[in-house]
């Protein structure tokens, strides 16, 4: 898998000077986004990914290329009303304020969506929300992802679905 993404990409491993650098000097993406369903599982697709890109290409990280895409959970609609949900709490909110009557569509997926949702929704570069990926603390995030990759699945599940949400939003 990891060479076939170096290839896409147009990144390659290894100077005279430096045998483990990444070279992004053809880099063909400069905005690469991950893109998975919003639910928590999800949530641990993108950090088996963003896991990949910390350990075998964190200069693209370190360089302000890697985005996540954050699809909606829910739509509600009522009448011509339609509003698209991040969580739980916006859909909760949204139900109030539209009132009885209410229709909520839950996205189990990103297949769920038809093309105009997901354009509406995760496309659209006028709309659509990405968090872009930052490392603050490289010891830190060194021992998250030591932790999100162990053998012990409790903890990371936990984790998961304590910060599936956190982040913060840079469009």
């Amino acid at each position: 898998m990891g060479i076939n993404i170096y290839t896409a990409l147009g990144v390659t491993v290894g100077t005279e000077e430096d045998s483990k650098a990444l070279n992004l000097e053809k880099l063909r993406y400069h905005k690469i986004v991950i893109m998975c369903d919003a639910d928590v599982d999800g949530s641990h697709i993108s950090t088996l990914i963003l896991t990949f890109f910390f350990r075998y290409m964190k200069e693209l990280i370190e360089n302000g290329h890697v985005y996540i895409a954050t699809p909606p959970l829910y739509l509600v609609k009522k009448a011509s009303k339609k509003e698209y949900a991040w969580s739980d709490e916006a859909r909760d909110k949204l139900i109030e304020e539209f009132g009885n009557g209410s229709s909520v569509q839950r996205y189990k997926g990103l297949g769920e969506m038809n093309a105009i949702q997901l354009w509406e929704t995760t496309m659209n570069p006028d709309s659509r929300t990405f968090r872009k990926v930052t490392i603050d603390t490289p010891v830190e995030a060194d021992r998250v992802f030591t932790m999100l990759m162990g053998d012990e699945v409790p903890p990371r599940r936990d984790f998961i679905e304590r910060n599936a949400t956190y982040a913060n939003i840079d469009a």
